[in-house]
């Protein structure tokens, strides 16, 4: 039976889904009330057509629409605020965050920002801080998400890096949830492989750590294994083939699978992820895949049940080995290097890094209890590729 590759969802927000609806973008940010959109994308966005054809059709309906495009790939807090100015400038009332995880996350921040008297720090993911937030200042956000990995267009929260201290935060708002996302493969094709291959396994590492994590949401879990499955299935694909647009398609699914699933809780790989990106500025989605076989290892004794269940189901042996041995042929077969020093990571800072992870929060989630020490050995495992 041939499936169509092109559907409207509702979860867990409105989704439109297929190739070539990027052609209904206006009509989306006029059914939210827009009439002046701020498109928020990266520098390297900004210069290439389906950007200009994105600003192109909104202006062409009738829409007063800008670009700002001062975003990091890892962004900071002053891409946020210099977004902030420009959208007061250009008197925009709502986003469009358009591009990979970066620029989501600092388009949905921004839009979150606009109505916000408190400094951004106020609302960082932390007990009950995001109650502190004027709802009615949000503005609407349009998700079109370029790339197939973070789901940061299904998420309602933003990761953004505090400048004086080198670290990521999460900034979370319920609000923060775009009201429409366009999911359109056709966007993704130009993707060059090894792009390809880190988003691709930040979607992998999403779902593995929501599936892993402890607690009780078997929506969640079931979203994360029928992520992996796909992950497995299509992202050798794409990669060999960028212009494969049904695994083009099934990886968009994959990243937004990912982020669904990933409510119930992310783990260790995340949380040593993000202090390396911070203080070495590498690309967020292969800094995951680098750590995953060696968090996988560290956290066997407390999934290795769990991972033998999810090896049957995407076609492996049932065992935690088969498994383990699949990520690490996936990875070799993407490029992805297997130590820290593919990333241009040393040792000078593990001290540091040994100390930010334990308190990231994203280590809460990991099966296994993550502290300074153990997290100073998986740096180390990590560093000289000892699993």
């Amino acid at each position: 039976m041939t499936t169509s590759l092109r559907s409207n969802w509702n979860y867990p927000t409105a989704i439109r889904f297929g190739a070539g609806r990027i052609a209904e973008l206006a009509e989306a940010c006029k059914s939210l009330g827009m009439q002046a959109p701020l498109i928020v994308t990266d520098p390297f966005l900004a210069t290439q057509a389906m950007t200009k054809a994105a600003l192109d059709q909104l202006t062409g309906n009738g829409l007063k629409a800008a670009i700002f495009s001062d975003v990091k790939p890892n962004p900071v807090e002053t891409n946020v605020y210099r977004g902030l100015e420009a959208l007061k400038a250009g008197k925009n009332d709502g986003v469009v965050a358009f591009g990979g995880g970066s620029a989501l996350d600092a388009g949905k921040v921004i839009a979150f920002m606009a109505g916000q008297t408190r400094p951004m720090w106020d609302f960082e993911d932390i007990g009950d801080w995001w109650t502190r937030a004027d709802p009615s200042g949000i503005l609407p956000i349009v998700a079109v998400p370029t790339t197939a990995g973070t789901g940061s267009e299904v998420g309602r929260a933003g990761v953004i890096t505090q400048e004086a201290s080198h670290t990521k935060k999460v900034i979370f708002h319920p609000l923060m949830m775009p009201k429409i996302v366009i999911c359109d493969p056709e966007l993704t094709v130009g993707m060059p492989p090894h792009i390809t291959a880190g988003t691709g396994l930040d979607a992998l590492a999403h779902c593995i750590e929501a599936y892993c994590a402890p607690g009780y949401h078997p929506m969640a879990d079931g979203i994360a294994v029928e992520g992996i499955r796909l992950v497995k299935e299509y992202l050798p694909r794409a990669y060999q083939d960028g212009k494969d647009i049904e695994a083009r398609a099934q990886m968009m699914s994959a990243a937004a699978m990912g982020a669904t699933a990933f409510q119930k809780g992310l783990g260790a790989i995340h949380a040593l992820s993000h202090p390396t990106g911070a203080l070495y500025d590498t690309h967020h989605g292969l800094t995951n895949a680098v750590f995953m076989p060696y968090v996988l290892a560290y956290n066997r004794r407390a999934i290795e049940e769990r991972i033998e269940r999810l090896a049957a189901y995407i076609g492996l042996q049932p065992s935690f080995q088969a498994f383990l041995d699949w990520v690490l042929k996936l990875r070799k077969d993407l490029g992805v290097p297997h130590t820290l020093e593919g990333l241009k990571v040393d040792g000078a800072r593990f001290e540091e890094m040994s100390e930010m992870a334990p308190s990231d929060p994203t280590a809460g989630g990991n099966p296994v209890p993550i502290t300074k020490e153990s997290a100073r050995k998986l740096f180390e495992d990590a560093l000289v590729g000892r699993i």
